[in-house]
């Protein structure tokens, strides 16, 4: 059954037979649609985290598992999670639908599938909504810098949920929030029909590279705006990396919360936020 009441539900076949589950919220509406892109180790569900205040505006939404993850199927290869898959399964998801354009609003791992999807596309994106990119070319690429992402897909694929959480640095979070932050997870790592699919993921994804050179995004000529996270809150998507690809797209926006009293957060990152993050893409689809 679709997670929003009223959805209708979906199931795109990928062109290598992976099949993609979904939800449309009205297909019948007119107009530019807005396509839902999670991040890795997500479900459709946590772009703007159940919030159903875009549905309430007046637009379609549509949202989808990525391959492996939530109620889609595993890759037939476990090395296929790459950003040349996921691209593919966002082609093959607006030819399903007959849709010759959309708004892609992607978290993280979506965010970067919609940046290459864009750039491969052109014409077929309406404006962009990427919210806590992380892929920066320029970082490290040998095996080190991708530890990290190793230690959690040999955690989940050993010891599931449980196996996940231990490799999970904590530390990192402000104390007040890590309780939520683990919570989160947890219910995110829950929804997964198949764990060892979203393992496989963990050890391709990082190391996958959506684009070459930063210089590239300058391509991007659609309304754009990036929802940015400060790095107290979200350290593994660097505040840096946000305001590095809108200072090199020309048509973006940078959005950010603001950084409290004394420059100690006081509110959660707008990201986190599914009414907040609702209405920043809201403002964005207007111009499409």
């Amino acid at each position: 059954m679709p997670d929003r009441p009223g959805a209708t539900e979906l199931s795109i076949t990928a062109p290598d037979g992976v099949e993609l589950a979904g939800e449309d919220s009205d297909p019948a509406r007119p107009g530019i649609p807005i396509v839902l892109l999670h991040g890795l180790t997500a479900t459709r569900r946590y772009v703007v985290m159940g919030s159903r205040a875009l549905e309430r505006s007046g637009y379609r939404v549509i949202g989808y598992d990525a391959r492996g993850h939530g109620r889609s199927t595993a890759a037939p290869d476990p090395a296929a999670y790459a950003y040349a898959d996921l691209t593919r399964d966002l082609e093959a998801v607006l030819d399903g639908l007959g849709l010759e354009r959309a708004v892609l609003a992607g978290a993280s791992m979506g965010a970067h599938t919609a940046v290459r999807f864009a750039l491969r596309h052109p014409e077929r994106v309406s404006a962009l909504g990427l919210i806590t990119p992380s892929f920066d070319p320029d970082l490290p690429t040998d095996a080190a810098a991708f530890t990290g992402w190793n230690a959690l897909a040999h955690g989940l694929r050993e010891r599931g949920v449980e196996g996940f959480v231990d490799a999970y640095d904590f530390s990192e979070l402000p104390a007040e929030w890590r309780g939520t932050v683990e919570q989160v997870v947890r219910q995110r790592l829950a929804a997964h029909e198949h764990p060892e699919a979203v393992a496989d993921a963990l050890e391709v994804v990082p190391s996958s590279r959506p684009f070459e050179r930063i210089v590239e995004l300058a391509d991007i000529e659609v309304p754009t705006v990036i929802v940015a996270s400060r790095d107290e809150a979200d350290p593994g998507h660097p505040l840096a990396v946000g305001e590095r690809y809108a200072r090199t797209i020309p048509t973006a926006r940078l959005v950010v919360e603001d950084p409290g009293v004394g420059g100690h957060l006081i509110r959660s990152p707008i990201a986190w936020q599914g009414g907040q993050l609702s209405k920043v893409l809201a403002e964005l689809a207007v111009y499409t």
